[in-house]
């Protein structure tokens, strides 16, 4: 796992501050969809995460001066992989940082809870035969999904506060105690 103390040290170089612009006119140019929680440009983004099947945790900054931290984020699709088949996948750096903004948005400081992060096709196959609501195609595999509650957050405010970035689906399932979290279409539905 990443040491965040030596995330945090300056990189002057030509290239690290390229980065950074390229970023930031990126995100100007994509609009409110991707900006912060407070509409400000942050020096770092910091995700917290508990894996509840495995009891692993992260707490990293896994973007900073302008650009995303490689290990930082190899830690992530680590702590997000299919733990049935020990399996990571590359998680979409704007599912990261939708998460980034539900989580800082939200303000309690506690980790995102994880149900599910990426699913291998072998167990997304599993749980479609034993589960209800698995998609066939499911975002899932394609790192572009997870599954989230956050502890002293309401599951219907954490689905609000989700949806009002208007980036992909939103699933709200109160009887698993969960909402679903992706970066494809944006959509809304009861599980």
């Amino acid at each position: 796992m990443s040491d965040t103390k030596t995330l945090l040290t300056p990189d002057p170089s030509r290239r690290r501050l390229l980065r950074g612009a390229v970023a930031l006119a990126g995100t100007a140019l994509c609009g409110p969809a991707l900006a912060m929680p407070s509409d400000k440009i942050v020096p770092e983004r910091r995700l917290r995460l508990v894996n509840l099947h495995t009891n692993e945790s992260l707490d990293t900054i896994y973007w900073a001066q302008g650009g995303y931290i490689d290990e930082a984020l190899e830690d992530i699709n680590y702590v997000l992989r299919d733990f049935r088949q020990d399996e990571t996948h590359i998680m979409s750096p704007r599912l990261i940082d939708l998460l980034y903004k539900i989580q800082s948005g939200l303000g309690n400081g506690k980790p995102l809870q994880i149900i599910s992060g990426y699913r291998s096709p072998k167990t997304n196959e599993m749980l479609r035969r034993n589960t209800h609501g698995v998609a066939k195609s499911s975002l899932h595999m394609q790192g572009q999904a997870t599954d989230i509650r956050l502890q002293g957050v309401e599951l219907k405010d954490l689905r609000d506060f989700a949806q009002q970035f208007r980036q992909g689906g939103v699933g709200y399932y109160p009887d698993s105690n969960f909402v679903h979290v992706d970066v494809g279409a944006v959509r809304t539905w009861v599980g």
